[in-house]
């Protein structure tokens, strides 16, 4: 029995790593597509995907701000985000993977 049970939590293992690595695929797949257009290179004021100073105080305000604001749209001081990036097409979970890309690739 016992052999039965460490075989099933060693698969389950094996699965939650493979979502979380497919997750991480699709959202860079998501940000090549959409997002790299201005994150790349700063367009509107966008901060750099990888420029951690630029990044740190937007990451401090938490993953779901950043998800929001990018849903939704967003109006700065330095620059602007249309909602979505301007893919309306973007479901709200696409954007998230995209914004967890972005935050684990700029910390």
């Amino acid at each position: 029995m016992s052999r039965f049970v460490s075989a099933a939590f060693c698969a389950l293992f094996m699965i939650a790593f493979s979502m979380t690595d497919a997750n991480a695929a699709t959202g860079k797949a998501v940000y090549d597509a959409n997002c790299s257009a201005c994150h790349k290179d700063g367009i509107m004021g966008a901060p750099k995907t990888g420029n951690k100073p630029a990044w740190a105080p937007r990451i401090a305000q938490g993953v779901n701000v950043l998800v929001n604001k990018s849903i939704a749209g967003y109006q700065g001081k330095k620059g602007m985000m249309p909602a979505k990036g301007g893919n309306t097409k973007l479901t709200n979970a696409e954007v998230k993977l995209a914004v967890e890309y972005m935050v684990s690739v700029s910390k």
